[in-house]
Formats: C-alpha cells, structure tokens, sequence
C-alpha cells in the first residue's frame, strides 16, 4: 500500500518541481491476477464490474482454474456483465458431472448408463479405481463455443489483453505457464481439479490443476510489464477436524497446504489487494452464484478511489473485442482432420460425429457429435481446434487420445416384489475379435439367480450383429382360474408358480439418429411353469403347468427420444414387436404355426418445469392357435418385462392373463424438490381371448381398471420408489417398493 500512495504522489511533487509533465503522465499497465476456487471464482466477476465502472483498463490479466477461465473469457472481449449473464445460465452440474443427454447415446450405451451404479476399470486381473469423476468433456465443449471467436490466436499475448494461466505438471509437479496454443484447452487444463476431472495433455504435458503450486501468478504478470496489480484472491484457509469430513474437503487441504505457504509474499507483490468474503460457500456453490458476485462487488467498494486514481493515470485506447454475435452456425467446414485413432477407423469417427466437409454446421451439431464420440468410452480425451484455411473457411481438427482400458466391471442393485433382490455383477470386454465389437456378461445374485450374455459388433448406421444368451427366473402366486388346465371344480383360488425363461438369439439391426433401431434376427426359446404338488378333491397334481421349447422369427422396432429413463420430462417412446413362431414342442404333432403382435406407444411432456404428464397406450394380440405359454400377462409394478408380462396397477403380479389385451394409463409426476417425485398414475385395460375379433370391443368400458399414487426418489444407485396402489373391483390392496435400476 506504501508503494501505491507513493506512486500517487508522484505527479504532484514531479509537477512542484517544475518538471516536464511527460513523466508524471506516464501511463499506468494495470495486471489483475485472479486466483482459483471453483465456484467461489464467480466473484472475481464482481470485481472487474467495479474496476469497468470506475474506468479502469486492464492492460495484462493472468490467473489458475476458475480465475483462468474467467480471466481468458475477459482477455478475448467479453465485459463483467456478459461473464455474470453467462454463468448464470450454466447448468454446472452437468458440466461437472460430465452428464450427456440421452439422445447422443446409441441404445447400448443408454442401457449401460441406466443399469450399472458403478463402472471400475479392470485390467492384468486387477480392479482399479477411474482417474476421475469426470474426463472434463462437457467443460471443453463449453469453453470452445464461448471462446470460439478466438479460435485462430496462438499466442495469447495477441488477445485484446495479453492474457496467460498457470497449470500443473501432473508427473514433475512443476508449475506450467500457458500463454500460447488453444485458449479453450489452456483455461481446461489450468481448472482440472485431480480426482474432479482428468488430466488434460498438451504438447507433452500431463497437466491438471494450476493452483496445486501456482494459485496466484503474480510474478508472471508482473513480467509482462505490468505498473500496478490487483489480485482478487478467493482461496480459503486450513480447515480444523470438524470440516474434514468428506474425501473432497481433505484433499482441498492437503492442495491448499502449499498454497497458503507462498500466499503471504505474493500478497506483499500485489498493489491492491481484494479479499471477498466467501466463507460461506464451496467449489461448487454454483447455485449460489448471483450472491459470489454480488459479494466480489462488496469487497471491491472500499477501492473505488483507488481505481478512480488508477483510471486518471492511464492512457486509455478503445477496448478491443473479439466477441461477436452469438453464433449459430460455424465458419464453413471445408476439411476435417483426424488425429490419434490407430484403433478406430475415419469412418467410424466420422461416423458419431455426423459430420462431412463442406456442410452447414451448427455449434449444437457440433457438441452433439462430440458427445456421441465420448458416449462411446472409447476415448480418453475428444479435443477438437479450428485452423483456419483462407478467408471463408477452416479445418476442423479432432484430436482424440484413445481409452487404453477395455476391460470393466459393472456393478448394479435392485429390488421389487417380483425378481426380489438381486446384485448385478457384470464384466465388459471391448474389441475382443474386431475393432468394434463389444462382449458383455450380467450375473445377477440373489432371491433369483438370473444372467445375460451379450456379444455386440457395432457398426453404428451400417446393420449390426449381435448374439444374447439369457437366463430369467423367479416365482409368484397366480390365480387358479387362468391356468385352464383343470377341467373340474375347485375352491382353489391362487398358486404358487416357478417360472423360469431361457433364450438364445441371433439377430441384426440398424440405427437411425441413435433414437430409432429396426432390427430382427432368430430365437430358441425355452419356458417352464411349473408348481410344487397341489391336491383337489382328493387327485395329486403335479407340474400343474408345462414346459415349452421354441424356435422364433422376429423382428422389431424402437423410438427412444425420452430426455431420461426414469421419471423422464419430455420425449416419446415406442416399441413394437412381431414375432413368427415356427415350432413349439407343447403341442406336439398338433402344432400350428402362429404369430403374435405387442405394441407399446407413450408420450410425456412437462409442464412449468416440475409437472409431467404421461400417456400410455399399449396392445398385444395373438394370431392362430397358440399352446397360452406365450400369453399377455399384466399385473405389478416395477419389475423388468419379459416375453409378454407386463405391469398394470390394481392388481398382482402376472393376474391378468389372455392371448390379447389393449391398456391405457395416464400419469402425473411432480417433482416436489430436485430429484423428490410425488405421483398419482390410472391404468385401464381389457384382457381376454381374442378381444380383436369384434372391432366394437376395443371401445367397450374397461373391464380392468387400477390406481396407484407414490413417491420416487431419484438416488446413483437408480429410483427408489414407493408405491399404493388399489382397483375399485378388487378386494386387496398393495404396497408396493422398488429399489435401483431395474434389471
């Protein structure tokens, strides 16, 4: 501060002296330094409003992590309000979290992401742990559109304000100053907190976050010729026992242990130096973001003489930016590189990417082929940069850095009132015979031993192959009337069944936008249902059921646009099925060739943000005589469907049977805090023996009807529901709880 007043000074006593002006006027360069700190960055925002009111121009800024990427958007054009109005639309958590929206994922991934809890790498026989939560791709994407008007600067002292961030050395632990290359990847690297998000690499360097031994680069924009420095540090002290109480804030510690050693002489460095007040909030308070600023501009207000001082001594220029209108669409594509994919083909790239020379690309096209490539799991790191090749156009250069795991394991947990308990192991094996194929193996443990082999060579919008082996079964109690099997009376009004399904399928299919597959392929089906002995009227009965072998044709096809699995906002899904079935050894020499048909249409959309309106419409019937071990059956709730089960509120697992059925159900979800949903759901349908036969009788009053009202909650290891649920013709009411993915 002593310097500062005697800077100040200066002009008078040269003036007492008689002395040329020239000197006394000489223009001030102004240096702001903007430390890291996660969401608490957010009031260096709050700052620079202050230093822009006052008049102050920033001739050099430099900072680490989210003083980086704050102080690369200012060095490129943008002012302290369009910073506020842009973080304050950023969803964070999906940034952090690395989430992708459903739609870039083709169908085998959606599956994964929606079954598996946990996902550990597996390599030489050993579990290993990831190197991050997330690989940071969501924040890439982020950066590059905003800072895509400054894609053709390589040196970053050309930026309206020469700009430069800290990262560090992940294997040397030496500091890395960054002043050249891609600013998007530049501001990245320096905010890649380890274990948050995966090392960045750039020429050589495995880097991660700057402010583990350079917080502060105080020093480095005093080089660049800089008269006064404002730092704005948001950094927090040591924490005691009692706030070490998460893995996260213990590492935060053992980060802030060297800061805070260096912190005191850096401080005697800087000139002005603001210390908002932040105690309050976290890295990742971003939901808190408008108060961090507005806490940044109180902290600034006691230094607004200062900057008023600072501003009369500078020699002001026009401010220049590099922000132009919000785009839409790109610089035309004339050429697309390719770089670091020996194992995956330009095809195959070009392929999830979507993308061709010389097309109309938009930013959102663009993000969603990057997802698409990342929703793979098969690359490590997605870069992508722009260079430019004459006035009107540019290349686009990916640089990709493949995943060297290919081997996973899987971990899911499950419970509902059908399957019962199950813990889902499950081991996945990528390019196992080819470059693009994918072996899978679901064992399931517990109440019902259960298990699923896929093998899955993808070839994306080509026609693909795969092979499944699965293995289901599980017991309840069905009533006695829909056997029809036992010709003579009887009181008898519910039996214990075991049911069991074994399945082996070979089948092709192709995908369309990754929302749309068609596919078919052939089935060996093997089903029993059977029962413990039971007596009637004096006569033994035993295996009251039957055991069936089949061999199948089928094909089918699938509409996915669901933003989400479960407790979905908006999108329609719809599945159809058709399937030939060619032999069937429960018949006998009386087999008669027959096929049956099932639809399933929903649509849900949402209103205001938090109420969720579903519609659901479904259909299945039978053509020719079929052996009725392939039938509809309906009842229960949050079981995983198989052949032609299916749920239906009211009424107990499997109770509703037919060779046909036509259902409808209505449904509204409020999520009542995030991720807390309250729900009242109806269902009406009529099941029975060809119920197409007469068209009138697809419009007769329901014969079924059933209702239910729950709550969900939505948890890492799926929903966990609980649901009551009645119909006005039944005399038993039920409860039912559902717990994980369903698998």
């Amino acid at each position: 501060m002593k310097r500062l007043l005697l800077f100040f000074l200066l002009p008078f006593l040269s003036f007492a002296q008689g002395d040329s002006l020239s000197v006394a006027k000489k223009p001030l360069k102004v240096g702001v330094v903007l430390s890291g700190g996660g969401a608490k960055g957010l009031a260096h925002i709050g700052v620079l409003k202050v230093l822009e009111e006052e008049g102050v121009q920033v001739d050099f800024i430099g900072g680490t992590s989210m003083g980086a990427m704050i102080g690369g958007l200012y060095a490129m054009g943008y002012s302290a309000s369009q910073l506020d109005s842009l973080f304050s639309v950023t969803d964070f958590e999906d940034i952090l979290q690395d989430n992708l929206p459903r739609k870039v994922k083709s169908f085998y991934e959606k599956e994964n992401d929606e079954k598996y809890s946990l996902t550990l790498p597996f390599q030489k026989m050993k579990i290993g742990l990831p190197v991050a939560v997330s690989k940071g791709q969501n924040t890439y994407n982020l950066f590059s559109q905003l800072m895509y008007d400054a894609r053709h600067v390589n040196d970053f002292s050309e930026l309206p304000i020469p700009f430069l961030c800290m990262a560090t050395n992940a294997e040397t632990g030496e500091p890395v100053e960054l002043n050249k290359g891609n600013l998007a990847q530049a501001v990245v690297a320096s905010g890649t907190f380890p274990t948050l998000f995966s090392p960045v690499e750039i020429e050589g360097n495995y880097l991660i976050d700057g402010g583990i031994v350079n917080n502060f680069p105080v020093e480095q924009i005093k080089a660049m010729g800089a008269d006064i420095i404002i730092g704005v540090d948001v950094q927090t002290g040591l924490m005691d026992r009692d706030g070490l109480n998460s893995a996260a804030k213990l590492i935060m510690q053992i980060v802030n242990f060297q800061m805070l050693q260096t912190m005191e002489d850096k401080k005697q460095m800087t000139d002005i130096y603001i210390k908002p007040d932040i105690t309050d909030f976290n890295v990742v308070s971003f939901s808190e973001g408008s108060r961090i600023v507005e806490n940044g501009i109180k902290a600034a207000e006691p230094f607004r003489e200062q900057f008023r001082a600072i501003a009369q001594q500078q020699e002001k220029t026009p401010r220049k930016s590099l922000v132009q209108k919000e785009h839409t669409n790109l610089r035309n594509i004339s050429a697309i590189e390719i770089k670091g994919s020996p194992n995956y083909s330009r095809a195959y790239v070009l392929g999830k990417l979507h993308l061709r020379p010389n097309d109309s690309v938009s930013f959102a096209k663009l993000n969603e082929g990057i997802n698409r490539l990342n929703a793979t799991q098969n690359f490590r790191s997605i870069g992508y940069s722009f260079k430019k090749t004459d006035e009107e156009n540019d290349k686009l250069v990916i640089e990709l850095r493949e995943n060297p795991i290919k081997t996973f394991i899987r971990f899911g947990l499950h419970y509902d009132e059908l399957y019962k308990s199950g813990l889902l192991l499950n081991l996945t094996h990528k390019n196992l015979l080819t470059r693009n194929d994918v072996i899978s193996t679901d064992l399931v443990l517990g109440d019902n031993i259960r298990y699923t082999l896929d093998y899955y060579i993808d070839n994306g919008f080509y026609w693909s192959f795969g092979f499944r082996s699965k293995f289901t079964q599980f017991q309840t109690n069905i009533p006695f009337q829909i056997t029809q099997m036992f010709p003579i009376p009887s009181d008898l009004k519910n039996i214990n069944v075991s049911y069991l399904d074994f399945t082996q399928q070979a089948y092709l299919q192709t995908l369309y936008r990754e929302v749309f597959v068609v596919g078919g392929g052939m089935e060996y089906k093997v089903i029993d249902i059977n029962s413990e002995s039971i007596t009637i009227n004096g006569q033994d009965f035993n295996d009251v059921f039957d055991s069936s072998n089949f061999l199948n044709v089928y094909g089918y096809v699938t509409l996915d646009t669901y933003d989400r699995k479960y407790f979905p906002k908006k999108g329609v899904y719809f599945d159809g099925f058709f399937k030939w079935v060619l032999n069937s050894t429960s018949l006998g020499t009386d087999f008669g060739r027959y096929s049956f048909a099932q639809g399933e249409f929903n649509y849900v959309t949402t209103v205001k943000n938090r109420f969720t309106l579903s519609f659901q419409n479904e259909m299945g019937f039978t053509i020719g005589e079929s052996d009725g071990m392939l039938d509809f059956m309906l009842g229960g709730y949050g079981f995983n469907p198989i052949n032609g089960i299916r749920s239906f509120y009211g009424y107990d697992f499997l109770n509703l049977h037919g060779n046909s059925y036509i259902k409808g159900r209505v449904g509204v979800d409020v999520e009542v805090y995030k991720r807390n949903h309250l729900n009242f759901y109806a269902n009406y349908a009529n099941v029975g023996h060809d119920i197409f036969e007469n068209f009138d009788t697809w419009f007769n009053t329901p014969e079924y009807t059933g209702y239910a009202v729950g709550y969900g909650l939505e948890t890492v290891i799926g929903p966990i529901e609980l649901k009551y649920s009645w119909s006005p013709e039944g005399k038993k009411d039920f409860f039912w709880v559902n717990v994980g993915f369903w698998f």
